[in-house]
Formats: structure tokens, C-alpha cells, sequence
């Protein structure tokens, strides 16, 4: 699991959110269609846990897109479903679980993020993500709750991929840190021989929501594509994906499958802008002055300039060039080393926290290939199938719902999380009703959409 840590942005407090009435519509009556809904498992990874805000809790897990979802199916008449959540305790402030960089000695538990105020190297005081707590809730993933709580209907477990989902022992501590999962380890029904697919088998689903294969590509993105992550290979990510659709569907379940997004287009990628260097005539004079002892081969100047990278291709003895256009640098890269010891220009950007294009292209390439086969899977059992990819597109470009627009932007978009990668609940929201779009359309159910407006965005203090 990749370790984020995110520094405060200067943010501009200008959110603009309009209101209209709604038109009355007489909506048809909520019906199954050809769906049998007496069991719903959803298989996915932090997205369908409800994680948010860079830390899984009860309050995000209660807005999970799953679990509204499951809301919307119990106004069906006749559908008598429990959805059951392997749930934090109320008052847990929530937690992540990181493994402790290259050391992999201890697991290191961050809190959530909330918007705050904090003062940089500069004195310079600014509003932006800061955590809740200088740590996060351990307790709430020490113990096992599956005797108590179990068994789960949503087997969304942060971290996890594609690989993972029929892995056994995949929550066994006696696997090393780095190759077990203490989210899992907490909601298994057996530590050691127990894989979150035969868990999810355990409630005989005859209906699933499958939404996986993100971290497959992102945990090698949010680490800036440097070693050790790497992105899954092809023929592991296809092997993965028809166990798992052949699993679920074995006993003739019906479900709905999501694809990918572009990775590379979510606030944590696209924040930080890459000529983000911002310099003064004289400091650029000084720059020039001493910047080929790296063998960079750039003139700086007054204003916008590319930051300053490592770059393991490049053959100097620093290994360091200016980035170009297109190129990303990730949400977690250390600000107040930019704004205060050099890094950037004579101190390059380390690997981990930049995407160059070969990486990037390495991300698309993946992504497409890993979408190419979802869809496909989709087909040949007969699913219903959410272009993810296209939804998240959209949020580009910007998206309105009854009167509220959101987009991608970071913090004041308003359709993502604090951690940049996440939605939020209205985002959440609007992401359970496309799955409920598609599944209406394959299975000539009506059930009814969600009201996104019910559900929030960003906090501000």
C-alpha cells in the first residue's frame, strides 16, 4: 500500500454551486426487472470501501457506492436485502495503513485529511489538507470482526488489486509486512485460508457489483513509477479478472462490472503544475549561473520555468533534465523543499514523486489493454457494464446535477476527496447512479437513482 502524505496548497476559497428546482417527473415504480436480489456482494478496492479524505472510517464507509446502492435496491417491493459492512466504530477518527518506506519492518497508520490552515517554511500561512490526527486509528484494524460482524456483503478492501481478489491468505499477518493486507486481515473469516473471493462466495451472491483493477496501475503511478511497484502484467490481470467474473457467476448470479479510469487525470496527478517554478529575473540569473554543474542544458527565466527532476534514463552523471509539457508531478511531492531548499532546481525532484511520459505512457497502455479485457468479460457473461473511464472523463470537463456543477479541480471541484484520488460522498453518489443506470439498462429493472444532493462535498472550516 502506497504511503501518501499530502502537504498544504494554497487554495482559493472561490466555490461556485448554483441552485435550480427540480422538475417534476413521475418516476415508473421500483422494480428488480430480471434481477434476483436476494444476495449483493461488491467485490472492489478502496473506491467501493468508501474510503475518502486518505483514510478509511465509518463515516465514508457509510457513503460508499456500494452501500447506496444496496439503499436504492430496498425500495424495491418484495426485496427484503441486508448489505452488511465490515464497519469501523463511530467514534474512530478513521486510518490508513502504509508500509513503512523500503524498510518494510512495521506498518505506519496515517489519519484523514481535513481542509485547515498551516504555515509553510515561508511563514506564509494558507488553507489546505492537513490530518486530523497525528496518527490514525490502529485499534479500529487490530482486531479481527469477522465472528462479530461478519459475514460482509461489501468486500471492498483498500489496496487491494485485481491479483489479489482470489489470493489466499491475503489478510495473513505471517505473510510479512508488504504481502498481507491488515484492511482484510480485520473482516476475513479465516486469516490464513481465506481469499476475498471465497469470502464474498460465502453469502451464495446472486447478484454483484465488480469494480477493480485501479491499483493494478495506481499504486505504481502514486508512486511515481519508481521500483519497487511495478504495473501488473497483462496476462496476471486477465487470469485475475475471469476467476473472479467465473467464480461470481457460477451459480448463475447477475452483476454489474466497472472499468478503469485514467489515472493520470485524477486531482493527485494534475494539482502541481509541471513548470510550477516560479522565478524572479534575478534568481533566474543565479540559476543559470550555476545549473550546468547537473548537466542541465535549460535557461531559466522570469516567471513560470519546469522544475528540475531526477530522471534515471537520462545519461549524465546526475541523471537530471527539466520536465516537459504533459509530464505530472505528483500531490505528495515535499513543498516547502521546493519553496525552501532548492529541490527542484539544483536538488531534482526525486523519481517517486514525478510521472515522466514514458511512465505515463506505460500507465495508458495498461489502463487500455486491462479495459479492453473488462469490457470483454462483460460481454461474454452477459453484465451490465460501467464505462467508469467516461464518467471520470467527464468530470474534466465538468459535470451538473440538479443545479450543482462539480468538477476535477482539487478541493474546490468538488466531486473528489481531500486525498485527491477518492470521491467524495456527492461523488460517490453520482458514481452509484451510474452504476444503477447500466444495471436498469441490461436487466430492465427501475430502480430508482440516487439523490446526489442529499450528499455533501468539501468541508470547509
Amino acid at each position: 500500500m502506497k504511503h501518501l502524505i499530502y502537504k498544504s496548497i494554497v487554495i482559493a476559497l472561490s466555490v461556485s454551486i448554483c441552485c435550480s428546482c427540480k422538475p417534476k417527473l413521475t418516476a415508473p415504480a421500483p422494480s428488480k426487472g430480471s434481477l434476483d436480489l436476494t444476495s449483493y456482494v461488491a467485490i472492489g478496492n478502496s473506491i467501493t470501501s468508501g474510503f475518502a479524505d486518505g483514510a478509511l472510517s465509518y463515516n465514508g464507509q457509510m457513503v460508499s457506492y456500494p452501500n447506496l446502492i444496496a439503499g436504492q435496491l430496498k425500495l424495491i417491493n418484495g426485496v427484503n436485502l441486508t448489505f452488511n459492512q465490515p464497519l469501523l466504530p463511530q467514534g474512530s477518527i478513521g486510518t490508513n495503513i502504509v508500509d513503512s518506506a523500503y524498510t518494510n519492518t512495521k506498518y505506519i497508520y496515517t489519519a484523514p485529511l481535513q481542509l485547515g490552515y498551516s504555515t509553510d517554511c515561508l511563514g506564509v500561512n494558507s488553507l489546505g489538507p492537513i490530518p486530523v490526527a497525528t496518527v490514525g486509528d490502529e485499534s479500529a484494524v487490530s482486531t479481527n470482526i469477522y465472528a462479530s460482524q461478519g459475514p460482509f456483503n461489501n468486500m471492498g478492501v483498500p489496496g487491494a488489486r485485481a491479483i489479489d481478489v482470489a489470493t489466499v491468505g491475503y489478510g495473513n499477518p505471517a505473510n510479512g509486512i508488504g504481502n498481507y493486507n491488515p484492511f482484510f486481515t480485520r473482516m476475513a473469516k479465516n486469516q490464513t485460508t481465506s481469499s476475498m473471493l471465497s469470502d464474498a462466495m460465502l453469502l451464495n451472491p446472486t447478484f454483484f457489483s465488480l469494480f477493480i483493477g485501479n491499483n493494478d496501475v495506481l499504486l505504481y503511478a502514486a508512486n511515481g513509477g519508481a521500483p519497487p511497484t511495478t504495473i501488473t502484467s497483462q496476462t496476471a490481470f486477465n487470469t485475475s479478472i475471469n476467476t473472479i467474473v467465473s467464480t461470481l457467476t457460477s451459480n448463475g448470479a447477475k452483476g454489474v462490472i466497472g472499468n478503469i479510469p485514467d489515472i493520470t487525470a485524477l486531482p493527485y496527478f494534475t494539482t502541481v503544475p509541471w513548470n510550477g517554478l516560479t522565478l524572479r529575473q534575478g534568481q533566474a540569473d543565479t540559476l543559470n549561473g550555476v545549473i550546468s554543474f547537473l548537466g542541465v542544458n535549460y535557461v531559466f527565466t522570469a516567471g513560470n520555468n519546469p522544475f528540475v527532476i531526477y530522471d534515471a534514463s537520462v545519461n549524465t552523471p546526475s541523471h537530471a533534465r527539466v520536465m516537459q509539457s504533459g509530464e505530472l508531478v505528483l500531490l505528495n511531492v515535499p513543498l516547502d523543499q521546493i519553496k525552501c531548499h532548492k529541490m527542484g532546481t539544483l536538488i531534482p525532484i526525486p523519481d517517486q514523486y514525478v510521472l515522466t511520459a514514458t511512465e505515463i505512457q506505460n500507465i495508458k497502455t495498461a489502463t487500455s489493454a486491462f479495459n479492453t479485457t473488462i469490457q470483454s468479460v462483460a460481454q461474454a457473461k452477459g453484465l451490465a457494464f460501467v464505462d467508469v473511464n467516461a464518467f471520470m472523463s467527464q468530470t474534466q470537463k465538468g459535470i451538473s446535477y440538479d443545479g450543482i456543477s462539480l468538477n476535477a479541480q482539487f478541493v474546490t471541484g468538488g466531486a473528489f476527496s481531500l486525498d485527491g484520488i477518492h470521491l467524495n460522498p456527492i461523488g460517490n453518489a453520482l458514481l452509484a447512479n451510474q452504476f444503477i443506470q447500466a444495471i436498469n439498462t441490461t436487466y430492465s429493472s427501475t430502480i430508482p437513482q440516487v439523490d446526489a444532493t442529499k450528499y455533501r462535498g468539501i468541508l470547509f472550516p
